[in-house]
């Protein structure tokens, strides 16, 4: 596999997670992309600022901000005034996980993969190529997700 390959399957796996991703029965919806990125990077830095993730994730400042104000409303952050600066904000993960956020975590992937899989003209996957491709998943998963590659 080489540079462009990989790019190519992340962004495939991105449209997988989007798609597999439910929506939320109030508030706003739409993408989720930078949703997710952001949560990721509050997951990664506890107690950062919206600036701070912009600089990290290369997202516009205006669109981290909106995506932290979902995520406060989904009950998946929490924030407070930075005691250093009371103009910023520091986020965090919240203490105890939402509805939504169990939501979120409880859905499986497995109808938007085997929509990805399926053959011409929309014929299923093979439950073999379905077996061996979630196993492809959970190892990179295990070996490949951000909590791993912080270290």
């Amino acid at each position: 596999m080489n540079g462009v390959e990989a790019f190519l399957l992340g962004r495939a796996l991105m449209k997988i997670g989007e798609q597999a991703m439910p929506q939320p029965k109030s508030g706003p919806t739409g993408s989720v992309r930078s949703v997710v990125v952001v949560l990721g990077d509050v997951v990664s830095h506890p107690g950062t600022t919206v600036g701070e993730i912009a600089a990290r994730t290369g997202l516009p400042q205006s669109q981290v901000s909106t995506s932290v104000a979902r995520l406060e409303q989904a009950g998946s952050v929490d924030t407070e005034p930075d005691p250093a600066d009371r103009r910023r904000r520091l986020i965090r993960p919240a203490a105890e996980p939402s509805a939504r956020v169990a939501e979120v975590r409880a859905t499986t992937i497995d109808d938007a993969l085997a929509a990805a899989l399926a053959g011409p003209g929309g014929t299923a996957p093979a439950p073999e190529t379905v077996r061996e491709v979630t196993a492809a998943l959970d190892l990179l998963a295990r070996t490949l997700t951000p909590s791993v590659t912080a270290r």
